[in-house]
């Protein structure tokens, strides 16, 4: 898998426009913060918690519970899907100074041990490391506190974003995290065709739902239907194993070249650093409606899938 090594810079942006509708961050862009953020992390500690917005801060685990707990050394970052992961060093997994860490290990251990935070972007969440004495920005909802005085914000706007402390019970415990399907990175052809067999909805409607594959939305959906050739409103059912075996495959090609370019940033996103991405500067059909297939010359139509809207060429996309 292609991976933006810790401390590169994001290519420039250049030409994006702004959505149209409401954008989450997807796996490419959950990777890409976790790796920009690492660096600021790395030999780092958590003292201090400071919640500025209530309802920011979820979970079993409350932030004065963690807070009896500090200082907690970091590890390491990582993801699942499209959830942003921060782990905390202890005496089986200490820091390896590798950066991305498996969501597996936060399972790990003791039921009770406070394992990392979990952040959720939801639309319009960032983080970023900002030295001692910054102050909050107007949308800052939650400040990480460290052990040299530097300071990771969480920002969100709209304040549909949220963090919780993890421990493998509450793991367990946590519905969102139980029913997280597997990511494609993680399947082969055969085993990613299993999670539509003799499914009747539209195949975009089930790469959307994250108990099916976890980590893609609108953007990846879109583009990696179309460079598969399949029609995002096909039933997958109707899909053979060579269909769906061209979907794994572009799903995969998509993820790893937006992770090269650091994402997509069309509205929100931008890296830990502040950087924006780049992928968005090679959209085939997303964001594309009206205009001709960079293809074969046909008008790309829209449509709406799962309430979101869909932009598709009829000419290649016959599946």
């Amino acid at each position: 898998m292609a991976v933006l090594t810790p401390g590169r810079k994001c290519p420039n942006i250049s030409g994006h426009t702004e959505a149209k509708e409401s954008l989450m961050p997807e796996l490419p862009e959950v990777e890409t913060v976790a790796r920009t953020l690492y660096p600021a992390l790395a030999g780092r500690s958590l003292v201090r918690v400071e919640v500025l917005n209530p309802g920011t801060w979820q979970g079993a685990v409350s932030a004065c519970e963690l807070d009896a707990h500090m200082p907690l050394t970091f590890a390491g970052t990582g993801r699942r899907g499209k959830v942003l992961l921060v782990f905390f060093e202890t005496d089986e997994f200490p820091d390896t100074g590798q950066g991305l860490c498996r969501p597996a290990l936060l399972e790990r251990g003791n039921d009770s041990a406070i394992r990392g935070l979990a952040f959720h972007l939801r639309m319009s969440g960032r983080l970023f490391a900002y030295p001692a004495g910054t102050a909050p920005e107007r949308h800052t909802r939650l400040i990480l506190h460290l052990d040299d005085g530097s300071m990771i914000f969480f920002d969100d706007a709209r304040k549909f974003g949220y963090v919780r402390a993890v421990t493998p019970a509450s793991l367990r415990e946590w519905e969102f995290w139980r029913k997280l399907g597997p990511e494609p990175f993680e399947l082969d052809d055969k085993a990613f065709g299993e999670r539509f067999a003799g499914r009747g909805g539209a195949i975009k409607a089930l790469l959307l739902d994250q108990s099916v594959i976890a980590g893609i939305g609108n953007i990846y959906a879109d583009e990696s239907c179309f460079r598969a050739g399949i029609r995002p409103d096909a039933p997958a059912r109707s899909l053979c194993a060579a269909d769906l075996g061209r979907l794994r495959a572009a799903l995969v090609e998509v993820l790893e070249e937006s992770i090269e370019a650091c994402g997509s940033s069309i509205k929100d996103y931008r890296t830990a650093r502040g950087d924006a991405g780049a992928f968005q500067n090679t959209f085939r059909v997303y964001g594309r409606s009206g205009k001709n297939c960079l293809v074969c010359g046909a008008k790309l139509r829209t449509a709406k899938i799962a309430g979101r809207t869909t932009v598709y060429c009829p000419n290649c996309q016959k599946a």
